[in-house]
């Protein structure tokens, strides 16, 4: 039987799918699946074919964060400058979507936290329980979450390490939308095909300013924004997507 990678991926209809491979370790992240997601997700900022990516695990959880037994070891599942399977500090330039089926705990909620949308199933189950183990949740929950949702989840979430359903979510902000159990990776495709049909460089530059934007001072926020919006504006894909509102037909966009 031949061993397959911790991390898979395939291209379904234009959309990287991403597949978190640990399925009898629920996902939990090892050093191995980090240093493949660094190549994969550098590659997919760099194809031009591709403007969405989703995220998923297989065998019906999401990630059940780091593989305690390799962390006695020594190993850790991220990379310097790039955090937590070489996602959550450095998340690619590209819009990616989190399919959430089953458990999103510890490093595996911060890698959700990490995307820019979350589908996840009813009976998705999340949490930062490093507190229960004498960790903190330094790879970005403690950070992140609070951007998220309100501040005063965010502390409950983290001070109290308890697991919540999905719809606590969906409620507080940060999960998208809830499908039926066993459907996360097709409500997520549905959304990634949504935002594939736009133009790549519009896509890419409202992903950054949205990203960006919260640190910039009041002053220049306009001044900012123009530098990354005006190009798109100038571009040959502006100039198509108004021929084609103008005749009525789907745009044919070249990324240029």
């Amino acid at each position: 039987m031949i061993e397959q990678p911790e991390v898979l991926t395939e291209v379904r209809d234009g959309v990287l799918v991403i597949t978190l491979n640990r399925p009898e370790a629920k996902n939990a992240a090892t050093a191995e699946m980090a240093r493949l997601m660094a190549g994969i997700i550098d590659g997919f900022d760099a194809d031009d074919s591709l403007s969405v990516a989703v995220l998923t695990g297989a065998g019906g959880t999401f990630c059940s964060g780091m593989d305690l037994k390799g962390f006695v070891r020594g190993e850790l599942p991220g990379l310097p400058g790039r955090g937590f399977l070489a996602l959550t500090e450095a998340p690619p330039a590209k819009p990616l979507i989190a399919a959430v089926e089953g458990y999103a705990l510890a490093g595996g909620f911060e890698t959700m936290l990490a995307c820019d949308l979350v589908v996840a199933s009813e009976s998705a189950k999340f949490g930062i329980p490093e507190v229960k183990r004498g960790l903190v949740a330094a790879a970005g929950g403690l950070v992140t979450l609070p951007e998220r949702t309100h501040r005063a989840v965010a502390m409950e979430m983290a001070l109290t390490g308890d697991i919540y359903p999905a719809a606590f979510g969906e409620k507080h902000g940060f999960v998208n939308a809830l499908v039926p159990e066993g459907q996360a990776l097709d409500g997520a495709l549905a959304l990634a095909e949504r935002i594939a049909a736009n133009g790549p460089l519009a896509v890419r530059a409202s992903k950054q300013i949205i990203s960006e934007s919260p640190g910039w001072p009041a002053g220049e926020k306009f001044t900012r924004q123009a530098a990354i919006s005006d190009p798109v504006m100038e571009s040959d894909d502006a100039r198509e997507g108004a021929t084609a509102f103008a005749e009525k037909r789907a745009p044919r966009w070249t990324g240029r």
